[in-house]
């Protein structure tokens, strides 16, 4: 069922969701709130950007040109007119695409900026996929993988141009390791906490294309306090 929701405490803000679908996550807040912006940024590129919730929370913090590509006709289309209601389209542009082919079309050296909050789980031949094909394509590197967000990367960013992805812990030697295959230097990394005394489950890490090395591990995060509610940090970022 398709529902219209305010998107957090963004004053006036509008996201069109359907509770069939995944319902976009803290991941998207924490990855927006995370990404490295500056005055001098002219174009930012969120890949997979389902139903735009990043674009829309950059679009409150940069006054850069923000694309969204998005594979999935049916998310794309709620994206597109999340950035309607928002009156957002001079600023924000949703494509549906495959990346794949998107990243072949563009000229390189286009973006300042990249975010992601791509696909977790890895594909392997004993795989089973008891989900709907939203859900696959969401959680599962079946349409986009490492290797494949960070070629794209590498393309697409200009030269110093950073992308910033949030991910989970035990990927983390794959990503810096694809990264730098990719002429991508490891920047910036912050682990993320459910509740204070439990494990990391989240990742937020970012890198630099050509870059030089040098990788700063900024303070943990905890999202949640003991009784579930969130963490003042996190609030502030529903605040804005």
């Amino acid at each position: 069922m398709e529902v219209i929701n305010d998107l957090l405490g963004y004053d006036n803000m509008k996201i069109i969701q359907n509770t069939d679908m995944f319902s976009f996550s803290l991941d998207s807040v924490l990855l927006a709130n995370f990404v490295s912006l500056n005055k001098n940024i002219t174009n930012v590129l969120d890949i997979g950007c389902g139903n735009a919730p990043i674009p829309l929370i950059l679009s409150t913090k940069t006054s850069a040109s923000i694309t969204g590509v998005e594979i999935q006709p049916d998310v794309y289309d709620m994206a597109k007119r999340s950035v309607s209601i928002n009156n957002l389209d001079d600023r924000i542009n949703i494509i549906n695409d495959d990346i794949n082919n998107y990243a072949n079309n563009v000229e390189s050296d286009s973006f300042d900026v990249i975010t992601c909050n791509p696909p977790f789980f890895k594909v392997n031949p004993g795989s089973n996929f008891n989900e709907s094909e939203y859900k696959v394509i969401a959680r599962h590197e079946v349409k986009l993988d490492l290797n494949q967000l960070f070629k794209i990367s590498r393309k697409l960013l200009k030269n110093g141009g950073v992308v910033s992805i949030v991910h989970r812990p035990d990927r983390l030697i794959d990503i810096i390791s694809v990264m730098r295959e990719n002429n991508i230097e490891p920047k910036r990394l912050r682990f993320i906490y459910p509740k204070e005394g439990r494990e990391c489950n989240m990742i937020l890490v970012e890198g630099s294309k050509n870059g030089k090395t040098g990788l700063k591990i900024l303070p943990p995060l905890i999202t949640h306090n003991s009784d579930g509610s969130y963490t003042k940090e996190v609030l502030e970022y529903f605040e804005r």
